[in-house]
């Protein structure tokens, strides 16, 4: 493992930091969370044009910039930074990868251009569960948490011979479903005695049956939405074969890797603005930042953003490994690509249950640092707290993540009964 950035890599972190200081700061990003679509879109635009950054790890024949997740990672870090609100995680940490996987080829050559290109936005839309448990990361990638083909989540079911696929139901908790312009939904077809997990590519735009409800959201720079179903249009992505579950799970470790950077960069960011402030706020007629308490705190957290640091690099470096060599040169057939291997998902789930629980006590820390003023609406580091408690909600908590881990790496395997054991 070579454990240094390329120059291209560090281009990429540079060139969007300096963007992001330029085009995000505190009034800005207040601003953006109260648009429609939950986000600035002139900024995302400008990141796709200048940067590239929705087509990150998008092959280069459709119009991508052909790098992978570790690349995926250095980006969502400096976004995490700012807690900058983005379809970044839902649209190419998420959708783009699996139109890639599982897509035909008519599918890849429409869709990932686009994507790529800035021009179109997407949403997973998953009807039971949420996203740790589809992507394997807090329990088995069986495809239970669709629904089994019992009553709840969405079904689907064929219009017709050459009509199509029509979708009934309701995915309650959906990143930036509200804006995408474009849903994967995962769906069971086939009933319950013969019923498997599919995908499909449905266009709210301009299928009918489709109701998007935004969330209130805890954290309002991480849009939620709810997608209720009633007959509404939809292609299946791919074929009818299957394999979603696997897919997904294959997904789950450059997923984890992302979300792990996101959260470092914002644990990091936090700990920066903490230590400005108790160089400044004086008590007791000297800065509260040379009282030997404080000074301790600090240093505890530093390590801990350095060492989740570290986890979420190596996480990112283990999912760029279990990729497939060579995007370009991989063959061109509607069987789309693969790669990824779930027995990696351990490394990915430990790296984001420590950065989760980084992040937290950062946050926690920062706002009592801080004083009254840290839970204050004007002041950002409340904005930094919730960012914290929304995602130790949404993926993990850390505890589910590492039991899973240590159930992937047969760390109980073997483990003889308590009752067992003699005294």
């Amino acid at each position: 493992m070579d454990a240094a950035f390329t120059e291209e890599q560090g281009e990429i972190r540079r060139t969007l930091r300096e963007l992001l200081l330029k085009r995000c700061g505190p009034e800005e990003l207040r601003a953006a969370v109260r648009t429609r679509a939950g986000h600035d879109a002139s900024l995302w635009r400008q990141m796709a044009e200048q940067l590239g950054l929705p087509g990150l790890a998008v092959e280069r024949r459709y119009g991508g910039v052909g790098c992978g997740p570790t690349e995926l990672a250095l980006a969502c870090e400096e976004t995490g930074r700012l807690l900058l609100p983005s379809p970044l995680l839902a649209t190419a940490g998420l959708v783009a990868p699996l139109i890639a996987a599982l897509g035909t080829r008519a599918q890849r050559t429409e869709l990932l251009p686009r994507i790529a290109s800035g021009e179109l936005t997407g949403a997973l839309a998953l009807p039971c569960a949420l996203l740790p448990t589809a992507l394997g990361l807090t329990g088995p990638a069986d495809g239970a948490w669709a629904g089994g083909g019992r009553s709840g989540g969405v079904q689907a079911r064929q219009a017709g011979e050459g009509q199509g696929w029509r979708l009934y139901g309701e995915a309650p908790q959906v990143l930036d479903g509200h804006s995408a312009g474009l849903l994967l939904v995962a769906a069971r077809a086939g009933g319950y005695v013969r019923g498997r997990t599919l995908l499909f590519v449905l266009r709210p735009g301009a299928a009918r049956g489709v109701c998007r409800t935004r969330l209130t959201a805890l954290d309002e720079t991480r849009p939620q939405a709810r997608v209720e179903l009633r007959d509404a249009e939809a292609d299946l992505l791919g074929d009818a074969d299957g394999g979603v579950p696997e897919a997904l799970a294959r997904l789950g470790t450059s997923v984890a890797a992302m979300l792990a950077a996101e959260a470092v960069g914002a644990a990091d960011r936090a700990l920066e603005r903490t230590i400005e402030h108790v160089r400044t706020r004086e008590q007791f007629g000297r800065p509260i930042g040379s009282f030997q308490a404080v000074k301790h705190r600090l240093a505890d957290l530093y390590v801990s953003v350095q060492a989740a640091r570290s986890a979420a690099y190596y996480a990112a470096w283990v999912a760029g490994e279990a990729a497939p060599a060579a995007p370009d040169a991989a063959p061109d057939d509607d069987s789309g690509g693969s790669g990824g291997d779930t027995s990696d998902a351990g490394d990915a789930g430990v790296a984001l249950a420590q950065a989760l629980e980084t992040l937290h006590s950062v946050a926690a820390e920062a706002v009592q640092l801080h004083g009254g003023i840290g839970v204050t609406w004007e002041h950002d580091v409340q904005l930094y707290f919730k960012r914290a408690a929304s995602d130790g909600l949404l993926f993990g908590p850390p505890d589910r993540l590492r039991a899973r881990a240590a159930e992937l790496a047969g760390l109980f395997a073997g483990r003889p009964d308590r009752e067992a054991v003699a005294p």
